[in-house]
C-alpha cells in the first residue's frame, strides 16, 4: 500500500493528520535534515567570519544570502538528494554535509568545501539541530495552542464566577463552592508550570568528537575555541551551550522539559475528568451538533468523547515522555547511540498533545451551563451548613457544637432546610444568632 493518511500505521500521521501536520516541519525526516542543512550552513558562515587561514576571502552578504537560501528554500526534492546520498555513506549526516559541498559549485565556492563540517562530529549536527527544531515547534505550535485551551477555562472561570455550587470531597457532599473558582485552579496549575517551562533551556552540545574540540585546537592552537563554540551556540543559534559534555549532548535540560510538559498533561488529564464527571451530574449540557451521532445503539446520548479523547491522548504523551525522560539523560562512556532512535520519536508525544489539545478545545466550546441541576444539587444538601453553624457556636462557647451537628446530620433521615432551621430553634441562643445561622444556606455558604 501507499503511504497516506489511510494506511499509516500511527494515528497522528494518520487519522489525526489534520491535526498534527503543523508540527511536520519540525520532527519529521524532512524536518530533521533541513535543521541539520541550516547548522551545517550557519557554522560555515561563522567559521568564515573568524578570519581563519585558509579561507581565501570573507564571504560577501550575497554569499552569506546565496548559502543561507540552501536551507531556507529547502525542498522534498533536496530531501531526497540526500537521501540518495546516504544510501552509500549509510550515514546521515555525512550525507547532509556531500550535499552542501555539491551546492557549494553554484556559488563558486567549491574552493571553500573542505570548511563543511571542519572539525565537527555527527553529533555537534544532531544536538543542535534538534534543539533548535524543538524550540520552533515549541514556540511556534505547541504553546500557542496550549494557551488557547487555557485561556479558554480561564474565560469560563470568569463567566461562572458567581456560580455557587456543591463541592464534593471523597465524592461525598461537602461545603459548597463556586464553580468559576474550581476552573480557575486548574488555570493557576497550568501557569505555575509555564513559568517553570519558560526557565528550561533549550541544551546543544557543540565541541567535536568528545566535546573538548581536539581537532579545533590541533589545526589552529591559537583559537578561544571554547569561547567560539558558546558564541556559536548561544548567540548564533539561540540555545545553550552545555559545557562540559562528552561527545553528546547530556539532555538533563531536555529530560526537565519532558517531565515539566508531562505534568502540565496531568493537570489537563485532572481537568479532563472533572469536566467529564460535572457532564454526567448534568452540571453541563453539550452543545448538539446537527447529524453528530453519540452512540451507535442509543439515540439519546450525546457522549463526552473530546474529553475522553483528550484524556486519552495525554496519556499516550505522558508515557513517551516517561521514556524519553527517563532514557536520554543515560548514555555508556563517552556515548551510545541509543539516544538516535529514541530522539526520533520527539515528535510522538508533542503531536499526541495537539490532538488533546484541539480535542479540549472543542469539548469546552460545547458546555452549556445547567443551573438548574447545580442548584437542584444544593438544595438537596442542606446538610453541608453544618460546618458553618457549629462553627459560629464554637464562637459564643457553646458547649460541645460539633457533636451536636453530628448527632443531627450523621442519621438516615434526610436534612432540608426545615430540619436545619427546626434544630436552630433548639439551640439556647438569643433570637438574633438564630436569625443569622437560619440566614446560611448552601448557595450563600461558598467563601471567599
Amino acid at each position: 500500500m501507499i503511504l497516506n493518511e489511510l494506511t499509516a500505521i500511527s494515528p497522528i500521521d494518520g487519522r489525526y493528520r489534520s491535526k498534527t501536520k503543523t508540527i511536520a516541519v519540525y520532527f519529521s525526516e524532512w524536518g530533521l535534515i533541513q535543521y541539520r542543512v541550516k547548522i551545517e550552513i550557519e557554522y560555515l558562515i561563522f567559521l568564515n567570519e573568524q578570519g581563519l587561514e585558509g579561507f581565501s576571502t570573507l564571504f560577501t552578504n550575497a554569499e552569506k544570502e546565496g548559502l543561507r537560501n540552501i536551507y531556507i528554500n529547502f525542498s522534498e526534492q533536496d530531501a531526497n538528494i540526500i537521501k540518495e546520498i546516504e544510501k552509500t555513506t549509510n550515514h546521515d549526516v555525512k550525507a547532509v554535509e556531500y550535499f552542501i559541498k555539491q551546492r557549494l559549485e553554484a556559488f563558486n565556492l567549491s574552493h571553500c568545501k573542505e570548511w563543511v563540517h571542519f572539525g565537527l562530529t555527527s553529533q555537534d549536527i544532531n544536538n543542535t539541530a534538534i534543539p533548535l527544531s524543538l524550540k520552533d515547534a515549541i514556540q511556534n505550535c505547541i504553546l500557542p495552542e496550549l494557551l488557547l485551551v487555557k485561556n479558554s477555562i480561564e474565560k469560563l472561570a470568569i463567566d461562572f464566577k458567581d456560580i455557587p455550587m456543591l463541592a464534593k470531597t471523597h465524592g461525598q457532599a461537602a461545603s459548597p463552592t463556586k464553580l468559576g473558582k474550581e476552573l480557575m485552579v486548574f488555570v493557576s496549575r497550568i501557569n505555575e508550570q509555564l513559568k517553570q517551562l519558560n526557565q528550561i533551556p533549550y541544551g546543544a552540545k557543540f565541541g567535536g568528537a568528545t566535546g573538548n574540540f581536539n581537532a579545533h585546537h590541533v589545526a589552529f592552537p591559537h583559537i578561544q575555541w571554547q569561547a567560539f563554540g558558546h558564541q556559536f551556540v548561544n548567540e548564533r543559534l539561540g540555545l545553550y551551550r552545555s559545557f562540559p559534555t562528552t561527545q553528546i549532548e547530556h539532555y538533563d535540560h531536555l529530560a526537565a522539559l519532558c517531565d515539566c510538559f508531562k505534568r502540565i498533561n496531568t493537570i489537563l488529564i485532572d481537568f479532563s475528568r472533572d469536566v467529564w464527571q460535572y457532564i454526567s451530574m448534568e452540571y453541563f449540557k453539550q452543545k448538539l451538533k446537527e447529524g453528530e451521532v453519540g452512540s451507535s445503539a442509543m439515540p439519546h446520548k450525546v457522549n463526552p468523547i473530546d474529553f475522553e479523547n483528550a484524556e486519552g491522548n495525554l496519556g499516550m504523551a505522558n508515557a513517551v515522555f516517561e521514556h524519553l525522560s527517563g532514557k536520554l539523560p543515560i548514555s555508556r562512556l563517552q556515548r551510545d547511540l541509543t539516544d538516535s532512535t529514541v530522539l526520533r520519536n520527539l515528535g510522538v508525544p508533542f503531536a499526541h498533545n495537539l490532538i488533546a489539545y484541539n480535542s479540549l478545545q472543542r469539548g469546552l466550546g460545547k458546555l452549556i451551563l445547567n443551573e438548574v441541576a447545580i442548584q437542584k444539587d444544593l438544595e438537596s444538601n442542606w446538610a453541608v451548613v453544618a460546618e458553618a453553624i457549629q462553627t459560629i457556636l464554637r464562637t459564643t462557647n457553646y458547649p460541645n457544637p460539633y457533636e451536636a451537628l453530628k448527632g443531627l446530620t450523621r442519621t438516615n433521615v434526610h436534612i432540608g432546610k426545615q430540619e436545619i432551621s427546626d434544630f436552630i430553634d433548639t439551640l439556647n441562643v438569643n433570637a438574633e444568632l438564630k436569625t443569622r445561622l437560619k440566614n446560611i444556606n448552601p448557595s450563600n455558604y461558598t467563601g471567599i
